[in-house]
């Protein structure tokens, strides 16, 4: 029987694999496994930015709906049970280990008949799609690694596909423009499944004509839906959402804040409606009370405290220009001492001049990541008042708190391996001194 520890060491084998986009690898391997993808109903949730938030948010829908849900994400913060969760719950370690094992008795079958062996990712998805089969869940929530049309995850025939946002990432591994990868985001609509988006003008033609060439009905926020933003109250957000083939929802409480979290609810209340026509257990109050408990940390998650810290996985240019938003908006008269860091494949000077402002203090560090940059050259692409770089995170989240003093607001950002780690050290920490 395969430890957790095993399991961990198995996978860290797999990365010498790298990244493979390609669906060959994993068809095969889940036919060796015996499609368990296909014993349940799925949502498919793609897109630049947001796609995490929405997927907890269509997840926690259906739990608050007596459905058994899955979600599958990625990455982790800390640890990968974190990835694979039904009702809230992250899988336990026996059996996080128990589905891997299974997965590589298959894997070692798939390269005994002369296939590749699959990546890492892969792996990771085929065992999800086992556990979740395992696991007798009625619907599972899939989010997209990386892409779409070539995602290890675009195995699946969705019950509705969700593209939230497209903005330049991955454009090596895409194509290289926005358009291209946009077609990339577009590759998870399926024919006669309906998509909703709220991608910009700039790219919702090429949505569109995927769309159209697949038969499937396209919902587009600002156009088919819409949604705005009532305040705050209880450090909940308060939105309403308005369509014209399903009338209003709310004023709804969403356990999210951010300005960005009312584009993503919407599109998740428009999805989990859309599912509503065939689910009847999906009402309005299920909904609500989904958006009302939905919890996605590291995502403008604020943790109260002197200093107040905010901890968000910006880690590209758009997620950098919302979290700035969010920022100047919750706290406009403040500094604020930004604790960052970034990996060396991302746009590090389109993050940096977007989230910093000249009279803001930077202390930059090195992610929990083989592909971290060093944090002596995302320094120096950096202009602002005060910037420092120190070799690991616990100084870095060290100095940040001594230089915002207690009345203070510190920002820490950049990269999910970074949040990950930092939002497990000061939660510790706050427990320490409580």
């Amino acid at each position: 029987m395969m430890t957790y520890d095993e399991a961990l060491t198995y996978l860290d084998s797999l990365n010498k694999f790298g990244i493979r986009l390609g669906l060959e690898r994993i068809k095969r391997l889940l036919e060796l496994m015996g499609n368990p993808e296909r014993s349940y109903k799925t949502i498919h949730v793609t897109g630049t930015n947001g796609k995490g938030s929405t997927t907890a948010m269509l997840a926690a829908i259906l739990h608050r709906s007596g459905i058994r849900a899955g979600m599958y994400t990625s990455p982790h913060l800390i640890d990968y049970t974190e990835r694979i969760c039904i009702n809230t719950e992250d899988i336990r370690q026996a059996a996080f280990a128990r589905a891997i094992e299974t997965t590589r008795y298959f894997v070692d079958q798939l390269i005994a008949e002369g296939g590749e062996s699959p990546t890492q990712f892969e792996v990771l998805t085929a065992a999800a799609f086992h556990y979740f089969a395992t696991a007798e869940v009625e619907y599972a929530v899939i989010e997209v690694g990386l892409g779409g049309l070539l995602d290890s995850t675009n195995v699946i025939i969705p019950e509705v596909a969700v593209i939230t946002n497209v903005a330049m990432e991955h454009a090596d591994r895409c194509g290289g423009t926005l358009l291209s990868v946009a077609e990339h985001k577009a590759g998870i609509i399926k024919p006669k499944i309906p998509v909703v988006t709220a991608v910009s003008p700039e790219v919702f033609p090429v949505v569109e004509a995927k769309a159209d060439q697949a038969g499937a009905s396209l919902f587009l926020l600002g156009r088919d839906f819409t949604c705005h933003s009532d305040g705050v109250a209880d450090h909940q957000q308060i939105i309403t959402f308005q369509s014209a083939l399903f009338g209003q929802v709310g004023p709804t409480p969403v356990n999210l804040l951010g300005s960005h979290q009312v584009s993503n609810s919407a599109l998740a209340i428009m999805a989990a409606l859309l599912l509503s026509r065939n689910e009847a257990r999906i009402t309005h109050a299920s909904i609500q009370a989904g958006l009302g408990s939905v919890v996605w940390p590291g995502r403008f998650e604020v943790i109260p405290g002197k200093p107040l810290i905010v901890i968000d996985g910006a880690h590209n240019p758009a997620g950098a220009e919302v979290l700035r938003l969010n920022l100047d908006r919750a706290f406009p008269e403040q500094s604020i001492v930004f604790l960052i860091g970034i990996l060396q494949d991302k746009d590090i000077g389109g993050i940096v001049s977007t989230l910093i402002r000249p009279y803001d203090r930077v202390v930059v560090t090195s992610p929990d990541s083989d592909r971290a940059a060093q944090p002596e050259l995302v320094a120096d692409l950096i202009e602002a008042e005060y910037v420092e770089s120190v070799a690991t995170i616990e100084d870095g989240i060290a100095q940040a708190i001594r230089l915002a003093g207690p009345d203070g607001i510190v920002c820490v950002a950049g990269s999910l391996y970074l949040i990950g780690y930092a939002r497990h050290i000061i939660y510790n920490r706050q427990k320490k001194y409580c």
